[in-house]
């Protein structure tokens, strides 16, 4: 009997700025739609460029993450299979996540600060950024995540997304 499916996943794919959450997503939505079709694929700088979001401080930061969690209920209510990456480094969107969104899967990205200043890939750790998770504005990460990947140079991206397609099986 062939296998059936779930539709109306979220992986939620949460890190600090540079810790590699874009391109570990985008990797992932690759072979997941070998196995299980379409996923729809958004990231945080995605969102803030699309609405034109300009603001960084916290209070602004958990507003957006907030209109995150709800347009990701409203695509998995409606059989959407999404993956986003999005700092979003709020315990309470994270909470709320796991209350409101049934088929909800978390992976928390860590990397060691010193190898993200290091890379600085998005120039965010020169003196004159302000606003920056794990640098200025206190970073609350996962309690419980349902993976958490290491993200450093001994692994490379296709181990991470292997780690994640042995956790989850999106079929009933």
């Amino acid at each position: 009997m062939k296998k059936k499916y779930k539709k109306g996943n979220l992986i939620w794919i949460t890190g600090l700025s540079g810790s590699g959450k874009t391109y570990i997503g985008k990797r992932l939505k690759k072979e997941l739609e070998k196995k299980y079709g379409t996923f729809f694929l958004i990231s945080g700088d995605d969102l803030r460029s699309i609405f034109k979001l300009k603001r960084y401080d916290r209070e602004s930061r958990l507003i957006y993450a907030e209109s995150y969690s709800k347009l990701c209920k409203r695509l998995t209510d409606q059989g959407t299979n999404v993956i986003i990456t999005a700092g979003a480094l709020f315990n309470k969107i994270r909470a709320w996540n796991k209350r409101n969104i049934k088929n909800y899967y978390e992976i928390f990205i860590k990397r060691p600060i010193k190898e993200i200043i290091k890379i600085n890939k998005k120039k965010l750790h020169s003196k004159n950024v302000k606003n920056v998770f794990g640098k200025d504005i206190k970073a609350e990460y996962p309690k419980n995540p349902d993976l958490i990947i290491l993200n450093n140079s001994k692994k490379d991206v296709d181990t991470h997304v292997k780690q994640i397609l042995k956790k989850y099986r999106f079929y009933t």
